[in-house]
This record gives structure tokens, sequence and C-alpha cells, in this order.
């Protein structure tokens, strides 16, 4: 029976642990944070928890243009919200955030998440280990408590922690990182957002929803950079509208607490200042103190684990999944990497990583889901393709709705119309992409996705409607959709 130890428990090691279970093989977790990791306890499951508070009060502002006032407020006048900025058509006295039961709620969801982890391990006999760990030989993992464990395979999903910049060193009460947002008891008056990256962006517009006034200093020409420019400069115009003040090609210098505010310096000589700065510029590998390297295990200049698409390292019958590994950092390809680890290492049928056909979300308001080819690589020539925009505007239910900023863009193949990619802004893109997903992974086509019929009125209508334009026949010369 094959002994397996893991190094974390995260979605990297959690998934893992049991998939090897499942195969037979005896599991130890050792984990330090708590299982679930920092995706459960401290990143994904609370920040995604706390943006659904904000998409509420984002949705009773919108109210105004639907035809529904607050009682007795006849200043909220249908479209003004348009103009005006969405949380100021939501008056305190008719709502208000609760900020401490919102963050209790917060923290209750994701201990909750990660109890449920744990039950499951412990169903699946997987030992749990609470403490830290670190390699004291490719196959021999000692905990903090002097405990050895030997295994025939060593699997390392250690996560990574919020990267610090020299001078803006977080304190937890008014220079935070987004680790500590959830022990605040109330709403910054005055949130100063350092990094325009997903994180930085979803907060910004997370905590202007919930009333906040918010600052984003971004040392690129546009938020989002590494995004679909289409979709970064139509999420920073709504930023903007909305009043967030974006402060692009801008880098932070340093930051520091006067009395009840900070004041955070910018490299130009420009100071910004606010009641609180969330730091939100990237993450580090937590892959120090591990004894990685003394045994052999190669690391990358950013100090990841450098893995290849099997999640082997450079020494036999060590792994390694998730954020660490530097591959993509979602939860989903740390599940994955950790489940072809076990598959590959227990001598089971396996498919190497894909990342061509991984689907990612921004939780902004609206949201950016992506999926496949980018518009990067068609621009640059590294993929040939045709690709098509269709703004939501013009889609029957996004008008009912009251929705005017989004859009659907796919990218197919030239000639054989095969789907390459697409990329979908809207409330709620994150299951709106699945569709695309599907095209993308089965190599389906743009004929194949025009024929099929959508709801009417449906935002997924305007999937097929892109995919008609794209590869227009006669059969669909005309749109159901759309007067022509």
């Amino acid at each position: 029976m094959t002994r397996i130890v893991i190094l974390g428990g995260g979605p990297g090691g959690y998934e893992a642990a049991l998939v090897a279970a499942s195969l037979g093989a005896t599991v130890t977790v050792i984990d330090s944070d708590g299982i679930g990791g920092a995706c459960v306890l401290t990143d994904c499951v609370p920040s995604k928890t706390l943006i659904a508070t904000s998409e509420t009060m984002t949705n009773f502002a919108m109210a105004p243009a639907l035809g529904v006032r607050p009682h007795g407020d006849p200043s909220a006048e249908v479209g003004s919200w348009e103009l005006t900025g969405l949380p100021h058509l939501t008056p305190p006295d008719v709502v208000t955030v609760d900020p401490e039961q919102v963050n209790e709620r917060v923290r209750a969801l994701a201990r909750a998440q990660s109890a449920d982890i744990e039950r499951r391990l412990e169903r699946e006999r997987v030992e749990v280990v609470h403490g830290t760990g670190r390699l004291v030989g490719p196959h021999a993992v000692e905990t903090s408590d002097g405990e050895t464990f030997v295994g025939g395979i060593v699997l390392v999903a250690t996560g990574t922690s919020p990267r610090e910049i020299s001078g803006c060193e977080p304190d937890g009460e008014r220079i935070l990182t987004w680790r500590h947002l959830y022990d605040l008891k109330e709403i910054p008056e005055h949130l100063v957002v350092v990094g325009s990256g997903v994180t930085g962006a979803e907060f910004a517009s997370a905590y202007r929803a919930l009333g906040a006034e918010v600052t984003l200093v971004s040392s690129r020409e546009r938020v989002l950079p590494s995004e679909d420019p289409d979709a970064a400069r139509l999420i920073e115009d709504v930023f903007v509208r909305r009043g967030i003040e974006v402060l692009n090609r801008s880098r932070a210098a340093g930051a520091r607490r006067i009395g009840d505010g900070v004041v955070v310096e910018l490299t130009d000589g420009r100071t910004v200042t606010g009641s609180h700065a969330l730091m939100a510029v990237g993450s580090v590998p937590r892959t120090k103190g591990l004894g990685l390297t003394e045994v052999g295990v190669r690391l990358g200049s950013g100090g990841h684990v450098v893995v290849d698409r099997m999640s082997r390292t450079s020494v036999p019958g060590v792994y390694a999944a998730g954020d660490c590994t530097g591959v993509l950092p979602l939860a989903s390809v740390a599940a994955m990497q950790g489940r072809i680890a076990m598959w590959h290492a227990l001598g089971e049928a396996v498919t190497p990583l894909r990342l061509g056909t991984v689907s990612s979300n921004i939780f902004t308001e609206p949201e950016i889901a992506t999926v496949g080819v980018t518009q990067r690589m068609k621009d640059t020539g590294a993929i040939a393709a045709e690709v098509t925009t269709v703004p939501l505007m013009r889609n029957p239910r996004a008008k009912m709705m009251g929705i005017a900023d989004g859009f659907v863009k796919l990218f197919c193949r030239p000639g054989s119309g095969c789907v390459l990619g697409g990329v979908i802004v809207a409330p709620r893109a994150s299951e709106l992409i699945l569709s695309i997903s599907l095209a993308v992974e089965n190599g389906l086509t743009v004929d194949q996705i025009a024929r099929t019929l959508s709801i009417y009125p449906s935002l997924s209508g305007s999937i097929t409607e892109a995919a008609r334009v794209l590869r227009p026949r006669d059969l669909f010369a005309s749109s159901t959709d759309v007067p022509r």
C-alpha cells in the first residue's frame, strides 16, 4: 500500500488526498492554516461572500431605473443611477450595511466550508495533522512537533501569501492586506486600493457598492492590465462612472498612518489620503523553510516550485500543486494539478494539464469571464482567429433588467469555425461562460452554437447571436433577438 504525505490542505492538497484515498493509498495531510487553505479561509470564499453582499447593494441602487424606489423618496428618479453613481441612490436611512454582521457571516461560511472538507477527508480515512512541516529527505516530512512522516510520494501544496511592499508594511488596522478586511468593524470611509489587478479591482468594486469612497492606484495604463483590453476598458469606465477615482500610471512608494487614517505616498511625489489602505500587489509562494532546495527540488526565480504538466518536480516522487507552483492562480487549476499528481503517481491513466481550456472569472460588477484564446494572442499573430463582439445593450433581456454595460466576444478558427475562446462581461458572467468553455473543450464550431436554440429572452442569447455574426449562413441571416 502506497503512503502519500501532503504538505498543505488547500484545493491542491485536499483534492489530491481524496483521489489518493479512493485509489487505496494511505494519506496524511499536514496543514497549518485549516483545511481548505487560504482559498477557503481568507481568500476566495470570504471575498466572494463579501461580494455577494455588495451585489445586493448594487441591485438596490439600480431599482429606481426599473421603477422601484424607496417609500417616500421622490428624489430617486428613474434613470438617475446612470449619471450619479450607484451607491448614492441607496439612502442610509432606507438600506444600510452592517459590517460586523457581514464579516461575521463571511467568517462563519469560511469556517463551515473548512469543517465540511475536513469531515469529508475523515470519512475517506485521510489522516489530518494540524501543524507545519518541512522536507528532511526526498520522502520524509517532519512536523513542527518533531513527528516524521515517510511516504513513497510527497505532494507540496503550500499556496501563497500576500506580497508586501517595503515601506507599505501592513499593520492589520489601517494598512491592510485582503486577509485583514474581514476583521474590520466598519466599512472604510475612504479605501485606497494599491494594485489594479484582479484582487484590487474586485475589492474596489465591492467596497464602492458598499458605500465607501474608493481610490484605485494603478501602476499601469489601465486597470486589469493582463485581461482582455476591451473588458478592462469597460470596467474602468464603469468604475469612473460609479465614483471610483482611478490613478493610472501611479506607483505607491510608501504608506503610513496619520491619526485615524493613512497617507499613501506615490513615487512622483503625490499623496493620497484615506481612512484605510488595501495593499493588493500580488502574492508570493510559500516555499521558504520547507527544505525543498535541500532535497533537490528546483525553484523558479520568484520562489515557485517548478513542475511539469504532470505536477512532477525535479525530484522523483515529489510533486507540487496549486499557487506555490506559479502555473495559474486558480482554485480549479490547483485542484486539477493535485488530482493529476495522484493519478500519475499511483499509475492511473492521466492526461497532462491543459491550460487552454481553463475558464476564469473576475468578480467585479459587472463580472469578466474568459476562456481559451485571448485578444492578445490574436493581435500578436500567435493564433489565427476571427473575432466578433456583441454588446449586451442590444440584448432584450439585458434591456429588461436595466443592464447597460457588457458584451459577448467570440474567437473562432478561420475556415473551420471551431470555437477557440471567448470573453463575457455581464452580471454573473461566471455562470454564462460555461457554454463557451464546453465549446472550446469539445471542439464545437460556431455553426453548431448558432444552430442551438437559446431561451428568448435571455442573456445567453447573445452567445448564439455572436456565433451567427461570426459565421453567417442564409439560415441565420436574420436574428430573432435583434431587429435588423
